[in-house]
């Protein structure tokens, strides 16, 4: 895959002593939402995998939830066409039902050779005899079901997590299948996960910088602070951070999920769930986790970086990434690479700038 180069001027640098630089490997995000194609209006392949490679991503892994969904190798041909000109690894994943729709199977053995693995992400696969021969399929074929685990029946978003978290990792132990959690977010589904691993059932999961920062009691009314799952508590963020340090999750994403400026400005009830991920990553993860002592700078780089290309086969998608993490900065969402500007990081002062990222040997972001 030929990489473009993408060397803009970062709005935030203004020079550091070399000494202070800190090189670390490319990181992969194995959940961003590129929009692209459909909705380019609120990101595209180009603008996400800029943002990308701007925040020392050189692999992306994009969820299915595009138009046309990707659920077929002809439904992936324009997907896969856009992403030939992003200046990082930006890698689909095929859809686990016929138009996320949870009826139908996708033509998971054509797509499989041209995917990362398969999602419904967006919505969880209702139906547990789909999800079975999804399952059954996916082992066949030697390729990770990514599980957006949300079962509606029931009221309370903690609990349509963890009860499908629960059901996925019951299916995939029956099936043998390579199950993945997606966003991770509550204390219940981290206990199902914890006894799944002791058990020997082959899952991992992720989760994603905001609910590792952010608890109930910091939500404000405005959309930025509106994703699904939506923040939990205190308690869960410690239950998380505390999982990040005994190896329950596997890995950080940034579930990266642009929207435009009017449908984030309706408050924190009426706004899409989504907000954008990508370049705050690091620096908030780096300030909060690593500046604090919580977590090593070895194991945030194995979070971001080694662990999620060793689940998903994409050691060949490597890089690194040239970090100033001696000079503080406040996030501006209007200096973002990204179309989407909701995040609840704005404003907040941190360290961690991302000055150079290497892919394939190609310089595809430095500032000047």
């Amino acid at each position: 895959m030929m990489s473009v180069a993408f060397a803009q001027k970062s709005p935030y640098y203004s020079g550091s002593p070399a000494g202070s630089f800190v090189v670390l490997p490319g990181f992969c995000d194995v959940h961003v939402h590129f929009r692209e194609p459909g909705f380019s209006y609120k990101e595209t392949i180009q603008t996400g995998s800029r943002a990308a490679a701007a925040s020392g991503y050189t692999t992306v892994c994009m969820m299915p939830n595009v138009k046309p969904v990707p659920d077929s190798p002809e439904h992936l041909e324009e997907m896969t066409r856009l992403s030939a000109a992003a200046p990082v690894a930006a890698l689909p994943f095929g859809s686990i039902t016929v138009a996320e729709a949870g009826r139908v199977l996708s033509d998971l053995e054509g797509l499989a050779p041209l995917v990362v693995g398969f999602s419904d992400d967006g919505v969880g696969v209702a139906d547990e005899g789909i999800m079975r021969e999804a399952m059954q399929r996916c082992r066949v074929l030697e390729k990770v079901i990514a599980g957006h685990c949300e079962d509606m029946r029931y009221e309370s978003p903690r609990e349509r997590e963890w009860r499908e978290v629960e059901r996925n990792i019951r299916l995939a132990d029956e099936t043998g299948c390579a199950f993945h959690a997606c966003h991770i977010s509550t204390i219940e589904s981290l206990e199902c996960i914890r006894e799944a691993k002791r058990s020997g059932v082959d899952v991992t999961c992720e989760t994603a910088p905001h609910y590792l920062l952010l608890d109930i009691d910091m939500l404000e009314d405005d959309g930025r602070f509106r994703m699904n799952p939506p923040i939990g508590t205190a308690a869960d963020r410690e239950a998380l951070l505390e999982a990040l340090c005994d190896g329950t999750v596997d890995m950080i994403a940034t579930d990266h999920a642009p929207h435009s400026a009017e449908e984030k400005s309706r408050g924190f009830q009426k706004s899409l769930n989504g907000i954008v991920g990508l370049e705050t990553a690091f620096p908030v993860l780096y300030t909060g986790l690593v500046r604090k002592g919580i977590l090593s700078l070895d194991t945030l780089a194995d979070l971001m970086s080694t662990k999620p290309r060793e689940r998903f086969g994409l050691q060949e998608y490597g890089g690194e990434s040239w970090w100033d993490l001696e000079t503080e900065y406040r996030i501006d969402p209007e200096r973002f690479f990204s179309k989407g500007r909701s995040t609840p990081f704005a404003g907040w002062q941190v360290y961690g700038r991302c000055v150079k990222t290497v892919y394939h040997g190609n310089t595809v972001y430095e500032v000047n």
